[in-house]
């Protein structure tokens, strides 16, 4: 399109010359000079626009072929953009599924005088009411009701209801939850109940004898017919004291962080 302009343009170039020419030839060499300086001052002006106009259209040409070659490059660029945002999500995976099969170890060497059965957590429902997990493993796995769960960290609840490829279990945070425990340093026997809202867990029933100590551990006793003995449940955070020894209580900050936990080991013995 912009070279049919050009050539548009240079015809009428040619053709104000032919008739600057012809005029000329048909003129007296007298009234030349008068004639030039008219026609200088009508051709020169015309002349100039249309030299500038065909620069300009020349600059264009350039220009929209600029815009042409940047947007090439530029969507050169999204592609390699897209593909290295797919290869980083590639590693993230790979990333990620290397830290779990790292976490399966550590859990089984942790626990290895325990026959266990590794699980991913496919959901929580942690409401005000309860603090409940879906993990990936059911009946066809050997799981039954009441079997103990446990993450790196320590205790996480137990089995409540077993399907055929799911089961649902009970964290002990949940409000229904009570623990047989027993603090670590003095060997006291204690009762840690789930505080839902907070996350955290009660301790009660406390020998009015026991001297409580902030960040003393707090584990399994092995009664109650669940939880074996000895499992990590967390550490004392702050005692509450009242009138009567006997109503005093301990809060418990669980080993376990409910809300990032991912995957478990069932024991089964």
């Amino acid at each position: 399109m912009n070279k049919k302009k050009n050539g548009v343009i240079g015809i009428i170039i040619t053709i104000l010359l032919l008739i600057i020419l012809v005029f000329l030839s048909n003129t007296d060499t007298q009234k030349l000079s008068y004639v030039e300086s008219a026609v200088s001052s009508i051709v020169m002006p015309i002349q100039n626009g249309l030299t500038y106009l065909k620069n300009k259209l020349a600059g264009n040409d350039e220009f929209f072929t600029s815009v042409a070659t940047l947007k090439e490059e530029n969507d050169e660029l999204k592609q390699k953009n897209s593909e290295l945002e797919q290869s980083l999500r590639e590693l993230e995976i790979i990333k990620s599924e290397n830290a779990t099969l790292k976490e399966y170890v550590n859990l089984t060497d942790k626990y290895k005088d325990y026959t266990t059965i590794p699980a991913y957590i496919i959901n929580k429902n942690i409401s005000n009411y309860n603090s409940l997990f879906v993990i990936n493993v059911g009946e066809e796995d050997g799981i039954k009701e009441n079997m103990t769960v446990i993450a790196d960290k320590g205790l996480v609840g137990h089995v409540v209801s077993v399907s055929k490829n799911v089961s649902k279990v009970q964290t002990i945070i949940d409000t229904a939850s009570n623990v047989s425990s027993t603090i670590t340093t003095s060997r006291d026997s204690i009762v840690c109940s789930g505080m839902l809202k907070e996350k955290k867990l009660k301790a009660m029933y406390i020998p009015t004898d026991a001297n409580l100590i902030i960040g003393d551990s707090i584990e399994t006793s092995g009664m109650g017919g669940i939880y074996p003995k000895g499992i990590h449940i967390g550490n004392i955070e702050h005692i509450v004291n009242a009138n009567n020894v006997t109503d005093r209580y301990a809060v418990i900050s669980p080993a376990v962080d409910f809300e990032k936990v991912e995957t478990v080991l069932v024991i089964k013995n």
